[in-house]
């Protein structure tokens, strides 16, 4: 039997080679601090992003009409989300969504600004790929077997990631 302490060892494991992960991308990713990349480099992952988007939206839509015919949700529920709640798992999707709403802003906001300025470089696009892969990840531990603690590293991944390159951004730029 996996004990809690056990289970955040193994997380804690998985967090500290994302981390020697990352610090392999930013350190030698080939043209570091060279810009002059294509857009296209740097618009590939943003659609990837709002591809999983699309996606994950369109099984929230497709959850709910589902629980709605069915009779496992009712009508009112979605009126007001205050009584009536469906079965978990048909509501997963939808909290999926809203999280591709929140932090992927950012990250939308960073590809934008340095398409603006064309000042990204190689590692830029290395770490916006990052970024998506840990969304993908993510929301398919929600959506799929929802084990929070390694959801939560999903999370953390991703988010270290946002702001290093924020981080690097910023030193670009300012």
């Amino acid at each position: 039997m996996r004990t809690a302490g056990m289970t955040y060892l193994l997380l804690g494991e998985i967090v500290v080679a994302f981390g020697s992960m990352l610090t392999g991308i930013v350190i030698a990713t080939p043209g570091a601090w060279q810009f002059g990349q294509k857009p296209e480099a740097l618009i590939q992952p943003v659609v990837a992003l709002f591809g999983l988007t699309a996606l994950v939206w369109c099984l929230m839509v497709v959850r709910r009409n589902l629980a709605t015919i069915r009779g496992k949700a009712s009508l009112g529920y979605f009126q007001s989300f205050t009584s009536d709640a469906p079965a978990e798992w048909v509501e997963r999707p939808a909290r999926a969504y809203m999280n591709l709403l929140e932090a992927p802003i950012l990250f939308y906001a960073v590809c934008a600004f340095m398409l603006g300025t064309g000042k990204f470089d190689s590692t830029q696009v290395a770490l916006a790929w990052v970024f998506v892969l840990t969304r993908y990840v993510h929301a398919f531990i929600h959506i799929g077997f929802n084990y929070v603690p390694l959801r939560f590293v999903a999370f953390l991944a991703g988010s270290v990631t946002l702001a290093v390159l924020w981080a690097r951004f910023a030193a670009q730029n300012l």
